[in-house]
């Protein structure tokens, strides 16, 4: 179970789906590609400052401040994690 922490500073992700072996989880790898494209472009896109912890299974990603496009990307790439839940319910929301 992934398990999705969002909050008006903060996106926590941990866990994983455990839908396949070690490597060859797609929705690990569809999870894990959507939040680091999201990382990339809050900092190279929407130019924010941020805190990230990245390691296996255990993703946070912090800030003070959001602007307008770094809104965007977030609302963005949690389209993405609810298209990914809706074909693997393996994600859960807090």
């Amino acid at each position: 179970m992934i398990t999705v922490l969002v909050t008006p500073n903060k996106i926590h992700l941990s866990g994983h789906a455990n839908t396949a072996s070690h490597g060859s989880d797609i929705v690990c790898s569809a999870v894990s590609a959507l939040t680091l494209t999201l990382i990339r472009g809050l900092k190279e896109i929407a130019r924010m400052r941020l805190y990230e912890s990245v390691e296996a299974g255990n993703v946070c990603i912090e800030w003070q401040t959001i602007n307008d496009t770094g809104k965007a990307l977030i609302d963005t790439w949690f389209l993405g994690i609810c298209g990914v839940s809706a074909e693997y319910p393996v994600i859960e929301f807090l």
